[in-house]
């Protein structure tokens, strides 16, 4: 619990911070362990997230399989064993695990032991990328938040994912908090002013719709317009309309986090940008590069705030700070039982900031239209 020290008698009120204990479950939904090949090597690859080890490989099969890392044997961690067939290899009794999680070869003992199985992880690859599904209850992934495809990951006009990762020391609300706090983004990314701002939430999506002046991505005299979707808890994803060098720019950037315990989470950002029409290799490759260190220099600058501040329960708002109450009801959705979110969280809220745009972007979540 954070709090203020309190006003001597007779001072004028001090607003208390309230912030109780991050909740002891981590967020229901798909997480983004990033590109899908980095894991298609051959080799197991250890994951400390959700609080506790997991262990990543790819088997014969050709799919990416995720299981607890101890082995319930004698404990050891499956990261440091092989992958051979489509099981992974404990290194210290050579016992077997299939990609179900069961085992399937005990090499001293023709007998497997009944319970001999570890818990096995959803897994799905989209858009390059590869992902993992939580759910505290124990429960599948329904089809309708699958990973929306973007057809642009795919297509030769466009550059692959340029991606790095951070490592945040705070509860990821703090990063979530973003979607819907329009006031930041004049002192931390030197945007001039921001015109039309808009938030929609509905069922697992929600969406922010903002048009500002950002010289370093939107350039002098353009505006820079984003359209930026959360797809559940922490797999959130951005069209950008900006502009370089006099050029427009055409981008998407991939922003999603995932915890590795309640106060630290592992942050991937990428970015992939669309090339120039008519522009030589050397050159496209040049802005792209450009581009994407000036986008991830942008986004650092939130990282900075992330490291230093407190968790705010009650935060002190006013007029112009954006409906951050309203996502953090939409955001809590993840951290509930399915029977008990209310009917009312899967309908359609928009809350709209306009200060004066005449021509406005569609209301919509990103790559739905």
């Amino acid at each position: 619990m954070v709090t203020a020290i309190r006003p001597a008698a007779g001072k004028a009120p001090t607003h208390m911070i309230e912030a109780a204990e991050p909740p002891e479950r981590y967020a229901r939904g798909w997480h983004c362990l990033g590109l899908a090949a980095d894991y298609k090597d051959g080799k197991p690859h250890s994951l400390n997230i959700f609080g506790t080890r997991l262990v990543a490989f790819q088997g014969e099969s050709g799919k990416v399989h995720i299981l607890d890392a101890w082995c319930p044997h004698m404990g050891a961690d499956l990261g440091l064993g092989e992958v051979k067939g489509d099981s992974v290899v404990c290194r210290f009794h050579g016992w077997h695990w299939g990609g179900d999680g069961k085992c399937t070869e005990i090499p001293y003992c023709k007998r497997i032991p009944p319970k001999a199985r570890v818990r096995s992880w959803p897994t799905c690859e989209e858009n390059h990328l590869l992902f993992v599904w939580n759910d505290p209850e124990g429960a599948e992934p329904p089809a309708e938040q699958e990973i929306p495809r973007i057809t642009q990951a795919f297509s030769e006009e466009w550059s692959e994912w340029h991606i790095v990762k951070w490592d945040i020391g705070t509860n990821c609300r703090e990063l979530v908090d973003n979607q819907a706090d329009m006031s930041h983004f004049t002192p931390v990314h030197g945007s001039e002013n921001v015109v039309y701002f808009a938030n929609i939430f509905e069922g697992h999506k929600a969406t922010q719709v903002m048009v500002g002046k950002n010289e370093r991505l939107g350039g002098p005299n353009a505006y820079l317009t984003t359209i930026a979707t959360y797809f559940g808890p922490a797999y959130h994803i951005t069209h950008m309309f900006g502009e370089a060098q006099g050029v427009p720019i055409e981008s998407i950037l991939l922003n999603s986090h995932v915890p590795v315990d309640q106060n630290r989470f592992e942050l991937r950002f990428g970015v992939m940008v669309k090339k120039i029409p008519g522009m030589d290799d050397a050159a496209c490759n040049d802005m792209i590069k450009q581009y994407v260190d000036l986008t991830c220099k942008a986004f650092s600058e939130d990282v900075e705030i992330w490291h230093n501040k407190v968790r705010v329960d009650n935060p002190l708002l006013c007029e112009g700070d954006g409906p951050i109450l309203q996502l953090r009801e939409w955001y809590d959705q993840f951290y509930t039982d399915r029977d008990q979110i209310p009917a009312k969280r899967s309908e359609r809220r928009v809350v709209e900031i306009d200060q004066g745009l005449e021509q406005k972007p569609p209301l919509e979540h990103v790559f739905e239209s």
